[in-house]
Formats: structure tokens, C-alpha cells, sequence
């Protein structure tokens, strides 16, 4: 079955590939994807990806063609890829429910967030900032698929020791921030997050990452004129399930 080949379309980063190492394919930019095929819907149909929370990840991981460390991609970047496997795998149109009622967005309309290219120095996936009410100055970092799945067996962990507990905030902020006061010790943020961080400077860290961090724009608004968040999930592969 040489003779076939499958068709492969170039996808844009949201990133623009600036915040990834110069040795790294993704600092290019661009990623090569391939159309959705049976297989990747033998994926998105399997139980224990799905029970194991891995479903999308294995069908992106599928579909891509560049050889990359999927585990180094930022998270807003994987949000462009998904979109685009949507498109290449079932086409634009994606029909989802909110408050009710039935509403398509057309995905190939949506565009990249803008982001201020001079904060990120490039290569490295780093950015200042001062905490605007203790004044603390941190630096923090762009979640990683990989910081992902750490969060996520983390939180799992705790939930295995409490059940009640789920500090999914928190543990994101250990996480996100990576010095504080210039000390990169794991455990001085660790130590800072749980002891010493305002609920008033995490919400300005959330927003200012909220602006900064490259994405897709997946806001769509209603013909009520209600803005909502498009949703990802599993019928967004697979319309029928």
C-alpha cells in the first residue's frame, strides 16, 4: 500500500516558535499534521485512553509528522493543533450546546492571540514579573504538556490522601512560578505559594499570563451577543459520540 500517501498540511504556532530552544523543530514555527484517518478514530473510540484521560493527546500525537518532544509543546500551542485536526479530520463547522440551545462557529475563522513578541526572549520560556501588592519580584513560565500531566498526577496523588482536597490552583502555581526573589529552589515557591502568595497577586499573576501567553482565540460569540469559550472535549473529534 506504498503507492498511497497520506495529505499533510503545515500548521502555524501560536507561539511563532519564539519560545521554544533554536535545536528544537518547534522553534520554527510551523508543524506538519496529517488528515484524520480510521486510525485515529480507533483512538478517540478506545476506552482505556479514555478512562485514562490520555484520548486527545494519543490522537495528536498521531497526527503530527514533525518529529518533536510532544511533551515540550505549550499548552496554548496544542490548543492551535487540536483545532486544526478538527478541521483537517471533520471540517470547520462544529455544532456545540450552551445554556440549552444549538449553535455552529465556524473554526477556520478563528485566529491566533495577539501577544507582545519583546517579552519573550527567544528560546527561552521564561518572563519577569512584580507582584503588584506585596511587590515581590518572581519569574514564571508557560505550562508544558509535560507540566501538565505532572499537575495532573500531583493533584491525583492528594486526591488519594483526601479526597475532599482538590488544590488544583495552588499546585498550579508551583508550577507556573519558577524563582521568587530571585531563589529558584523548588521549595521556596512551593513554600511562597502556600504561605505567602495574596489571593489579590495571584489573580494579577493569572491575568497578566492570561495576556501574554500565545493561544488560539477560541471565543465565539452568540447571536444573543453572549461571548463563550468554545469547548474541547472528546465530541469535538467525534461528532457522533
Amino acid at each position: 500500500m506504498s503507492e498511497f500517501k497520506f495529505p499533510t498540511e503545515m500548521v502555524e504556532l501560536p507561539s511563532k516558535g519564539l519560545i521554544y530552544p533554536e535545536d528544537s523543530p518547534l522553534s520554527k514555527g510551523k508543524i506538519e499534521m496529517k488528515y484524520m484517518t480510521a486510525r485515529e478514530e480507533d483512538i478517540l473510540t478506545n476506552q482505556a485512553y479514555i478512562k485514562q484521560g490520555t484520548v486527545l493527546d494519543k490522537m495528536l500525537q498521531s497526527l503530527i509528522i514533525t518529529n518533536i518532544n510532544y511533551d515540550d509543546l505549550i499548552v496554548g500551542d496544542k490548543n492551535a493543533l487540536f483545532i486544526a485536526a478538527r478541521i483537517l479530520g471533520y471540517g470547520g463547522n462544529y455544532t456545540f450546546d450552551y445554556d440549552g440551545q444549538s449553535h455552529t462557529a465556524d473554526l477556520s475563522t478563528l485566529n491566533n492571540k495577539e501577544f507582545d513578541e519583546s517579552l519573550i526572549t527567544k528560546g527561552i520560556n521564561e518572563f519577569h514579573f512584580t507582584l503588584p501588592y506585596s511587590e515581590t519580584k518572581i519569574t514564571f513560565k508557560i505550562l508544558t504538556s509535560a507540566d501538565e500531566k505532572k499537575i495532573e498526577k500531583e493533584l491525583n496523588g492528594l486526591k488519594k490522601i483526601n479526597k475532599d482536597n482538590s488544590p488544583e490552583l495552588s499546585t498550579r502555581l508551583k508550577y507556573i512560578i519558577t524563582s521568587v526573589g530571585g531563589d529558584r529552589e523548588e521549595k521556596t515557591v512551593r513554600e511562597f505559594v502556600d504561605n505567602y502568595l495574596l489571593a489579590r497577586d495571584s489573580r494579577a499573576l493569572r491575568e497578566y499570563i492570561k495576556l501574554i501567553q500565545p493561544d488560539v482565540n477560541l471565543n465565539y460569540t452568540l447571536s444573543s451577543g453572549v461571548e463563550v469559550t468554545i469547548p474541547i472535549s472528546l465530541n469535538f473529534f467525534w461528532p457522533d459520540a
